[in-house]
Formats: C-alpha cells, structure tokens, sequence
C-alpha cells in the first residue's frame, strides 16, 4: 500500500461523505486538490494541533472557502481537536463545520473564508504581519519568528479584482514568505473558465513582481513538494499554478460544473470509491494505516514545535516579548489622550493628534491610508513606513486600493502582534464594506478610519458626499461606529477602538468644529446626556459628531422657551450594550418629544425617536458647493435647527 495516496484519497472521501449526508457543499475543490494539500501539511507547514495559536506557526489559508471540507479532513485527521462527529455533522446547526470556514468557530480556522479574494487578500496581510515581527522580536542567536503563510486559491479567487490589489502590493513589498498554491482547474459555476476569461495568469502575476510556478500535474505528489521548496527559496512572494481537475476521480462528474456546489449522490459516491479500489459501502472511514501515518507526522511536527519552545522559554526577554504580543493599550493611555491640548478643529486633525499620542503606550499599531494620507491625517510620525527595505515600519502605503486595505487590515489584526487600521474617505467605506463585515463577523478588532464625513466635504460634491455611510456601518452587527464632535470625543474614540475587542469605524470632519467643554462623565459608554437647560426637559435633541454643537446651540437659544436635554450618541452601538437603567436615565421613557440632528440619513435614528420624533437629517444626495454654503442650504446652521424645533414643539 502507497501510504500517502491512501492518505490522499482519505482527505478526498471524508470530504464526498461530509457533503453527501449534509446534501449541500461542494466536493469537487477537496476531491482536486487533496494532494497539494496533503504534501503541504506533510513536508512543510509547521504546526501543532495540540497548541492551535502557536506563535510561530506557519499559517494555512483556504481562500476557495467554499472547499471547507477539505480543510476540515485536513484538521481531523492531522489531530485537531474536530471529531469525527463533528465531521458528519457539516453544515448543520451548531456544529464545529459551518458551510465556509469561520474564524473562532473551527480550531486550525485562522480566518472565515468563502467571499472569494478576500482570503488571499488578507493573506497579504498575514505576511506582512510576520515580516514586521521578525524584524522587530528577532536576534542574530534567535529566529523567534519564521514561518510562511500559505493560501489555496482558486478560480474564482483571483477574477476577484481585490485579489489583484492585494497582490500587486504583495509584489511591490517582495513578501517573499507568502505562497499561493492556484488550484488551476479551469471550471467555475457556470461552465469552463474561458466563457469569461482569457488573460495569462502567471504572466499577469509575473508583471506585478511576482515568482511563478507551473505544475503541470497537481496530483505528482514529487512535483508539488518540489515547487514548494522552489517558491520558499525565492526573494519574492509567489504563486504555483497547479493543474488539477475538479472532482478527481468522480466516474460522471469529473471535470464539470457538476462536481463544484452539488453532492456527488450516494451512487455516484460508490463509484468513486470502487474505482480507488475502497469498499464503496463504508463511509467515513479512515484505515488504521492512514490513521497511524497522520499521527506519524503529527509527531514528528511536535519535535519542530518542542525546540521552538525551548528556545522561546530561554529568552531572558521572555516576558517582555509575551507582553508586547498581548496588544494591550500601556497604563494611561486614556489619561494620555486627554491631556492633549483641546482647541478647536476638524476631528480628522484631533485624529492625527490621537494616533500619534496612542503610539508611546500602543506600539502594536500598524497601517496606514489608501494614498489619502494628508487627508485623512492617519500618519504616526515618530515611525517609518513599512516597505521592502524597511520591516520595522508601522505606517503602510496602501496605495489607491481601498477593499484590499481593508482585507490586509483583516489579515495583520488575525496574524496577531498588531492592532491594525486603514483609512479613506467615507464615502469609499462602500468600497469596503465586504472586509469590514467580514471583521465584525470574526469579530476582530480592525479599526476603519474615515474622514470626510458628511456634506462638509464641500466642492467635490455628491460623489464624496456620505449620506448613506454611516447607516450602512452602524447596521453590521458586532462593529462599533463612532462619530466624535471634539477633541475629547475624538479622545474616547481612539482609544476604545484601540483597546476593544471588536471592529471599529471611527467617522471624522474635513471642516473645524468648536470645541464643546460637554460633559463628558458617561462618555465612554458611548451615549451620553452632553448638555441640558434644566431638570425636567420638555424636548431631548440627539445628535452626533459635527451637529453636536448645532444640538447646544439651539438649547441655549430656546431655553427661555423650553427645557433641552442634548443627547450625544458618539457611538448608537456602545450605548445599546448599557444596562437597560442606564438607557433610560439618559433617554426616559416618558419624553416622547425628541429630535434628532445629523447630516446624514434618517434610518439611524429611527429606534430613538418612535412615533412622536423628528428630526433634520439628509435623506437625498448633497451638492457641489462650499461646505458652509451646502450647511446653510440644507438647514444645519443654529438659527434654522432653533426654528425647526420651534415649530415641532408649536412654540
């Protein structure tokens, strides 16, 4: 018996009987490239299933998500704590093998694919994280960090155009430690890959500074391995084509759509197996043999993973180490963001003042803006920029490639060691969108700064005007959007997306905004009662970021008239987390005349204000005019915000 093609065909049927009982998945991916796989994990990942998160750990992404069960024969049988019953449970309701792999979900998992690109994306990420903590924690006596990152791709994944943006950056930074096995089979859902593609692959990628491989045969298990040792000798990241075909081994569904998002079916799965010469009546069935070899392996994996930790336990900077890579903010860094000198400006510029005060006590901050970085003022200036000749960097050019910034985000934040963020304009947040949902999927602690926040972008017009935005981020579940109207709002912004444990948006001005002196008690928890003419209000005015102050303005106008209290929500999702008491002592059950201000649409605000609100909100585009202009034309100006609500309170 061939032990590794016994193994081999193993990964393939755990994989056709996993989606054959679940009657949904997709088997063709695990049936093509469980050779390329098995080799990888064979001869080179370096990992250990008893210690999922292991530091130095090569990482395995499965950019095809689609193929989970691939990846989940792969976990159970090299030793990961998924059982066979977990297995056999695929795709069901509360099991360990959802439909695409989830991160936090699966142990092994080390991002939630099936978005195609958005893998291979973050991938760049990944490496990226790697090279910058080599270069950081290693000696000339110590390689504590050296590991690759390798990703399965296919088809789908590189039509994508986020998996060129990304690429394009990996060549450009020569991630030489990132390596992508192309699972080059030349069938997508709809038919052969030719109905809508014609380019060169490898020269495509050969043109953005990338080594390629060609493997004429994916299933020579000789040439695999051999094409792996080639790329990790190479000064630049790289891709191997394999020519693989879909559905390997399938009597009648081989080489078609038809083996890429169906089951084989039961007889068909027979077939199959009697043609690899297995008993086609068993299923889930791994040999002894097999089973023994796959442990085999596992332990000899142990030995990399036991010198590693003997290494890593004589460190005498041990614990210096273990507390840097714990991206835990330094002791009063909150204190620190508030004793910077309050005065009044666009919150983009408090921004820039935030970042560069968070680097003393956050060393772990790593990004940087898609080539708007004058403008979004994400630059921390004590730090160099992250490059091919410089790895220490913590700042990143991202270039004009906002989705993939956003994967790569994803990817540095997984890796771990960094604290990521990325930053554009908001109204490029919907270029995004697809990664942003993803972290607060993962619920990973990305951080997304946008800038440019609203109708005071001025003369660029309705294009760069977001409307819509803010609704859109404030609708992921999980992600936390502020939109700060101070300094000291800024403040508290910063520093909980810094330090949470979620995604965050932080929304900023273009234009200068006054300072308030609010107070500022309860705010961290997100919402918070600002401002107020006394201690039994008629009205509550909500409002956020730059409509702040247009909210005290005209509470300070009209309080001869009525009792104001002026609500700030820096962050709707923070305050919907307080306890049910908190909620209602700043928003009493009993004061249904409220009012809400924000220069953005409506929907955001709808919970708050029930039947009996209004508000002044945009719920069309904007104009290109001067931001001023464009405030005064759309109602936001004290005098006018005064008359409105005077005429909602018929005073």
């Amino acid at each position: 018996m061939n032990i590794d093609k016994r193994s081999i065909e193993t990964i393939r049927f755990l994989s056709v009987d996993a989606v054959n009982r679940a009657n949904s998945g997709h088997p063709g991916l695990p049936m093509g490239v469980a050779t390329m796989a098995y080799v990888l994990f064979k001869e080179h990942l370096k990992f250990n299933p008893a210690d999922p998160n292991w530091l130095d750990r090569d990482r395995f992404i499965l950019s095809a998500g689609h193929g989970s069960m691939l990846q989940y024969s792969l976990l159970h049988l090299f030793g990961y704590d998924l059982s066979m019953e977990e297995i056999k449970n695929f795709r069901q309701l509360g099991s360990k093998t959802p439909g695409h792999p989830e991160y936090g979900i699966t142990p092994g998992v080390e991002m939630t694919t099936g978005p195609l690109g958005q893998g291979l994306a973050a991938s760049v990420g990944f490496a990226m994280a790697e090279a910058r903590l080599a270069a950081e924690l290693n000696t000339e006596e110590n390689n504590l960090i050296d590991h690759y990152t390798y990703v399965i791709v296919g088809d789908g994944d590189l039509m994508e155009g986020v998996s060129y943006e990304a690429c394009s950056l990996a060549g450009h930074l020569r991630l030489n430690k990132l390596i992508v096995l192309f699972d080059s089979n030349e069938i997508t859902i709809d038919g052969r890959t030719d109905l809508a593609r014609s380019e060169d692959i490898q020269q495509r990628f050969r043109s953005i500074n990338w080594n390629t491989i060609l493997v004429e045969d994916g299933n020579d298990y000789q040439a695999v391995n051999q094409a792996i040792n080639q790329a990790k000798s190479s000064d630049k990241p790289t891709l191997i084509e394999l020519k693989t075909i879909i559905g390997y081994g399938s009597i009648n569904k081989a080489d078609s759509s038809a083996a890429h998002g169906a089951p084989l079916g039961v007889e068909e799965a027979r077939l199959t197996k009697q043609a690899f010469g297995w008993d086609p009546d068993k299923e889930f069935h791994v040999p002894p043999q097999v089973a023994d070899n796959y442990a085999t392996i596992v332990k000899q994996k142990q030995r990399d993973y036991d010198d590693w930790m003997e290494r890593f336990n004589a460190l005498d900077n041990k614990q210096e180490v273990l507390d840097r890579l714990k991206t835990e903010p330094g002791e009063g860094m909150l204190d620190g963001l508030f004793s910077v000198e309050s005065v009044s400006k666009a919150t983009r510029v408090h921004g820039q003042t935030m970042i560069n005060a968070l680097y003393p006590y956050a060393p772990y901050l790593f990004g940087g803006s898609a080539d708007l970085a004058g403008s979004n003022l994400s630059t921390i200036d004590s730090a160099d920029f992250f490059s091919a000749e410089n790895r220490t960097g913590a700042n990143v050019h991202f270039g004009i490639r906002e989705f993939a910034m956003a994967c790569i985000v994803n990817g540095i934040t997984l890796h771990g060691g960094y604290r990521a963020f990325g930053s554009t304009f908001l109204s490029f947040a919907d270029y995004m969108k697809p990664a942003i949902r993803l972290a607060a999927l993962m619920e990973i602690p990305s951080v997304f700064i946008f800038t440019h926040d609203s109708i005071g972008v001025g003369e660029d017009g309705p294009t760069h005007q977001p409307i819509e935005q803010a609704l859109m981020l404030r609708s992921i579940p999980g992600m936390h959007v502020f939109r700060p109207a101070d300094s000291a709002e800024t403040a508290i912004a910063y520093y909980q997306a810094f330090s949470g444990d979620r995604p965050a948006c932080i929304l900023l001005t273009r234009q200068n905004l006054p300072e308030l002196s609010l107070n500022m008690t309860d705010g961290l928890r997100g919402g918070y009662v600002a401002y107020e003419t006394g201690q039994q209000p008629d009205l509550i005015v909500m409002a956020s970021g730059s409509e702040l102050y247009l909210a005290v303005e005209a509470a300070k106008a009209l309080q001869e008239e009525i009792q104001i209290r002026v609500v700030s929500m820096l962050s709707m999702e923070l305050f919907e987390q307080q306890p049910e008491e908190y909620k209602k002592k700043v928003l009493p059950d009993d004061i249904r005349k409220r009012f809400a201000i924000e220069a953005a649409s409506r929907r955001s605000w709808d919970r708050y204000l029930g039947l009996d609100g209004d508000s002044l909100t945009l719920d069309r585009f904007g104009e290109s005019a001067p931001g001023k202009d464009l405030f005064e034309h759309f109602g936001f100006t004290t005098e006018q915000v005064t008359e409105r609500i005077r005429r909602y309170m018929q005073i």
